[in-house]
């Protein structure tokens, strides 16, 4: 078979709000964040599996709200501000220390400014050593973002192949959940695979294009 080489041209996804495919597992944190700025309480914790769609739910708020992302370094000149937006990914990583994390929680609790913080696990589950950060978090506002389900990977992979100008019927469609990583970031990679396979192949999406993407990417559970 005749193949030519795809070029590799970047394809950057959206993380606006009306990219946001809603289903059972994400509809109450989607909520929590759209009610912002009448948020309940200035600190919001996200928490999901990998490949729940965190990031881009804490993307989404950003983009509403102005929110930055606190780095290690930048944390002191947010602290100046007054009415701050900002995000913290991965707080059960370590991805800011402690003694910045609590600055920035307080600080928001003192009425300071909004925070979205994201983790794959619930705040009581993370050893914080400080226990004055875990009793700040265990009063913040919590919602948890389950595996993405069947409705959920079906919509987002719609979404990603018209974004391509990829045609898709809605069996392919069913082809791919029923097969694939139970992840939005599988979602996204076997997409972008899927679209250099057929270039490569001058051809349509067709099933055994689909077998073959996700056995090579090690993406087929079943």
């Amino acid at each position: 078979m005749a193949r030519q080489l795809p070029l590799d041209l970047p394809h950057s996804p959206s993380h606006s709000r009306d990219d946001l495919v809603l289903s059972a597992a994400n509809r109450l944190a989607v909520e929590a964040v759209d009610a912002w700025p009448s948020w309940p309480h200035p600190v919001l914790f996200v928490s999901g599996p990998p490949g729940s769609g965190k990031s881009h739910l804490a993307a989404v708020w950003a983009g509403q709200a102005g929110a930055v992302a606190a780095g290690r370094d930048a944390v002191g000149s947010i602290l100046s501000q007054r009415d701050f937006r900002v995000v913290v990914d991965d707080v059960d990583r370590g991805n800011l220390d402690e003694p910045a994390l609590f600055a920035l929680v307080n600080a928001a609790r003192l009425g300071g400014g909004s925070l979205l913080l994201t983790s794959r696990i619930a705040p009581s589950a993370i050893p914080f050593a400080t226990p004055d950060l875990r009793s700040r978090l265990a009063a913040a506002t919590t919602a948890r973002l389950g595996a993405p389900d069947d409705a959920l990977l079906t919509g987002v992979l719609a979404k990603l192949f018209a974004d391509r100008q990829i045609e898709v019927e809605a069996a392919a469609l069913g082809y791919l959940v029923a097969r694939m990583e139970r992840s939005l970031d599988a979602a996204r990679q076997i997409v972008a695979a899927i679209d250099r396979e057929a270039l490569a192949e001058k051809r349509r999406v067709t099933r055994p294009l689909l077998r073959r993407v996700l056995e090579q990417g090690g993406w087929h559970t079943g």
